[in-house]
């Protein structure tokens, strides 16, 4: 089925409180799809981030960030007072995320309604410690750690604590106890609104879409708990770090410094780990998007310490092996394969094997410095894939258009026929929506027409990005309306609104044609009696 969404993180929403929640503002956006004739919301990774404030680097595969728990809706609920936040500073533009104000501020106010949340609600907690557990009880302890720290990174503690002897992590959950509290209430307050969130969705016919990056952070959860789970050694360090090989975009690649798998262990078990991992996520989406797939194929491993990624190589990675695993245990997925970047053949088979749609990406379409991008011109997708004009990782569509090479943006204004009546942001978009992939999705930046000052990241580079946020009022009935009849013109309006539009219009047929027989028998009633 034909369908439309938008790309838009949850920090990116309005809020008087430094960042986007999960809270009313995201029920309006909900809302705003809705009425915009638009069947899926994309989000960025919802983990609690660390430094750099990257949603692509997180403390734990399966927490959520502290920071999108809604402070009103604990006000609302009992578990805050106004006062407790509403005269704290949490960032001083509006249009801007910052996260330096949030780390300051955010989690003495968390403590409060953590408080009054195991007073007042502690079964509550305890079923959600209970129910979480498998994931919930490291990740609190790591928390925990990482605070009395001083937030020291987990490759700087004391061996006994950071190989896990159990001595040492027995006086660490006594020493820690209530920090450890803490760190698990904060996850049953950011569950509670997710949930309700994911159930507003539903009810308005909005799939949340979300976004599983395929590594994991050096500084994690994920590694401290499962250490075996990755290439390590001994003092469980990594050997090589992941990342991209040098391309027309960068001389050097791109050092993305994340701890590689060890695939061959993994296989021992059938991909558990990563089958959990999966399978969490899917809880909480209705389609998952995972990152980086052909990584799945083959891997580029960059020795531990280089300064570029100019030195690394491709091994192999667990290929079809892995994805059959995950289809036995879990049945079909809706997964959207990430398969942009360096790809080879036995990546385009490892995508067909899968059946996964994979993603095409417009700006990608007039680039010059690749040799051409004819696998992104709309007249050459197929229906089975998903079509962007630019993700989390390009500028916006007006941005591309003043920063681009010239030639490649000329070629991109004749291909597409773009003019100033229509909005050339717009244009773009409109070349994704009448392509025939399945599913299109473009970001909330290009729906409002911002430029470079609207892009969310540009990637290998460090501070200024994550911080973009929507101003109060951008989700106007105009806007919406003007995305509802691109819908309609392009087929891709949800189905069940199309259904009940069609019984409207066979119901009120059917009503015409009723009358219109009743006033023949009333009319051939008046001839017989004349």
């Amino acid at each position: 089925m034909r369908r439309s969404g938008i790309l838009m993180p949850m920090t990116a929403l309005p809020s008087p409180w430094g960042v986007g929640t999960l809270g009313a503002e995201a029920r309006a956006f909900v809302d705003f799809l809705s009425a915009a004739g638009q069947s899926v919301w994309q989000l960025l990774p919802i983990g609690p981030t660390s430094y750099g404030d990257s949603p692509y680097q997180s403390f734990s595969s399966f927490a959520g960030n502290p920071y999108l728990i809604d402070l009103d809706d604990l006000a609302e609920e009992g578990l805050l007072e106004p006062g407790e936040y509403e005269r704290r500073f949490w960032g001083d533009d509006p249009a801007r995320v910052d996260y330096g104000a949030l780390y300051e501020g955010r989690f003495d106010v968390l403590r409060r309604a953590v408080e009054r949340l195991e007073s007042e609600r502690a079964d509550e907690l305890r079923a959600f410690c209970e129910r979480e557990g498998a994931w919930l009880d490291d990740y609190a302890l790591f928390m925990a750690i990482k605070g009395d720290h001083g937030g020291a990174a987990l490759s700087t503690w004391e061996p006994g604590l950071r190989m896990r002897v159990p001595e040492d992590l027995a006086a660490a959950r006594n020493k820690l106890a209530c920090e450890v509290r803490f760190w698990k209430g904060v996850q049953c307050l950011f569950f509670r609104q997710w949930t309700r969130l994911h159930a507003y969705a539903r009810e308005h016919g909005i799939e949340l879409m979300g976004d599983l990056p395929i590594y994991v952070a050096e500084d994690s959860a994920d590694l401290w708990a499962h250490p075996e789970q990755f290439q390590l050694d001994e003092d469980l360090r990594p050997r090589e770090v992941a990342g991209c090989p040098p391309d027309g975009f960068s001389d050097t690649g791109q050092l993305w410094g994340n701890p590689l798998f060890a695939w061959e262990h993994m296989a021992e078990d059938g991909y558990a780990w990563w089958i959990e991992r999966i399978s969490y996520q899917l809880d909480l989406y209705d389609i998952l998007r995972i990152d980086h797939f052909r990584g799945f194929d083959s891997y580029y491993a960059i020795p531990a310490g280089a300064s570029t990624a100019a030195g690394g190589r491709w091994k192999p990675g667990p290929g079809k092996a892995f994805f059959s695993a995950l289809e036995a245990k879990l049945g079909p997925c809706p997964i959207v394969a990430e398969d942009l970047g360096f790809l080879t053949p036995s990546v385009y088979r490892l995508l067909s094997d899968t059946g996964y749609p994979g993603m095409k990406v417009l700006q990608f379409a007039f680039d010059s410095r690749d040799g051409g991008g004819s696998l992104y011109q709309p007249h050459n997708y197929t229906p089975h894939c998903v079509a962007y004009v630019g993700t989390h990782d390009n500028d916006t569509a007006l941005g591309w258009l003043h920063t681009a090479d010239a030639g490649d943006v000329a070629l991109a204004r004749e291909y597409l026929h773009l003019d100033a009546a229509e909005g050339e942001g717009w244009g773009m978009m409109r070349a994704i929506w009448s392509s025939v992939a399945d599913l299109s999705i473009v970001t909330m930046q290009d729906v409002l027409g911002l430029g470079s000052d609207a892009r969310i990241n540009t990637p290998s580079t460090l501070g200024g990005n994550w911080c973009w946020r929507a101003l109060p009022g951008y989700a106007t009935e105009q806007v919406a309306r003007r995305l509802h009849r691109a819908m309609e013109l392009y087929g891709r309006l949800p189905k069940a609104e199309v259904a009940a539009r069609d019984a409207a219009l066979n119901a009120e047929a059917a009503a015409e044609a009723w009358a219109a027989q009743s006033d023949a028998r009333v009319q051939s009633s008046e001839e017989t009696t004349r």
